[in-house]
């Protein structure tokens, strides 16, 4: 194979900008240069790439980095009121958005402003301010990792949960995804206001008007990663048992809380590890961000091993302030 780099430094590929290195790195642009990539038998060992805005590198990578760099937007179908769009897996996530906005499509204005590409959405099952990927996705293909035969898969074939998929469980490693459909509005649109901030933020109703209000108060909460490395929400908002979020609201009454349903309670990590003093916390370059405490920061020159050290400790205070199980939202490796 042509254009494979050796001993690339993968600090520019990755939004924490922590420095990692692969012995091989090549960036795909079409579906016959990934399967030419998967299939090569020179390297036993595969990584696909994304934009990498959800991941956390703690050690060197050996084999072939695949960067998948496909490109490309297209109306599949479309009727008066709905019309379906498929994106390339290396097309940008907000500018994605922004180009729906702008053909006056409904369906993905909450999404605005959330890192990474096209590819790497529908394993997270990315979700803001009420709505998730989920609500708008139709399919998917894939390329299979050992054979390179493509596949397609549905919605109800992929599994989607809170910030978690197929592609993150059974399938993790098995797939790479090629593209993906969603089915928007181009009139009577469906919008979601009701989530706290947005409303008070919001001036009209209407989809762009909502993504500029997400975007704005993104930018507030949240640090740029061009300006600090990070990889947005670190940890998963936890889920408890209502027998539990009892326990819990007995002696913390004024803590935030979401209702699921009738037996389960969402909590904002961000107010745990807040309520835990580590708002603004740093140890060496590795840090929780000023501003929001879900997020962790690299102030510099942060070893990804140190900021996963920095998240096993608030893990470790959470379990033993609150007996919560705090998960990461983001990739490990």
């Amino acid at each position: 194979m042509k254009n494979i780099e050796q001993h690339k430094s993968l600090k520019a590929y990755n939004t924490f900008g922590v420095e990692c290195f692969c012995e091989n790195f090549i960036s795909v642009t079409n579906e016959i240069e990934l399967r030419d990539a998967l299939l090569n038998s020179d390297f036993k060992e595969k990584f696909i790439l994304g934009g990498g805005s959800n991941l956390l590198f703690t050690k060197n990578l050996s084999g072939l980095c695949i960067q998948i760099n496909l490109k490309g937007i297209s109306i599949v179908q479309e009727n008066e009121k709905e019309v379906v769009v498929e994106a390339q897996a290396g097309e940008n996530w907000h500018e994605f958005v922004l180009w729906t906005l702008d053909q006056g499509f409904g369906g993905l204005e909450n999404l605005a402003l959330i890192p990474g590409n096209i590819g790497t959405a529908p394993i997270q099952n990315i979700g803001a301010y009420g709505v998730e990927l989920k609500d708008s996705f139709v399919s998917c293909k894939t390329l299979d990792h050992k054979t390179g035969y493509e596949h397609t898969f549905s919605l109800d074939q992929v599994g989607f949960g809170y910030r978690t998929s197929i592609f993150k469980t059974t399938l993790k490693g098995k797939h790479v995804i090629t593209s993906v459909q969603f089915k928007l509005t181009k009139k009577e649109h469906l919008l979601k206001t009701d989530y706290g901030s947005l409303k008070d933020e919001l001036k009209e109703q209407n989809p762009k008007s909502i993504a500029e209000a997400v975007i704005a108060i993104r930018k507030r909460k949240l640090p740029d990663p061009a300006e600090i490395g990070n990889s947005g929400s670190f940890f998963k908002n936890p889920i408890v048992t209502e027998l539990d979020f009892q326990k819990l609201i007995k002696i913390h009454s004024e803590m935030p809380h979401y209702r699921i349903n009738i037996s389960e309670v969402k909590i904002p990590a961000g107010w745990i590890i807040d309520k835990l003093g580590y708002k603004g916390y740093k140890k060496g370059d590795a840090g929780v961000h000023k501003n929001q405490a879900l997020v962790l920061v690299n102030h510099g020159n942060a070893s990804g091993s140190e900021i996963l050290s920095l998240a096993k400790e608030i893990q470790e205070k959470v379990f033993e302030r609150f007996n919560i199980h705090l998960e990461t939202e983001v990739n490990i490796y």
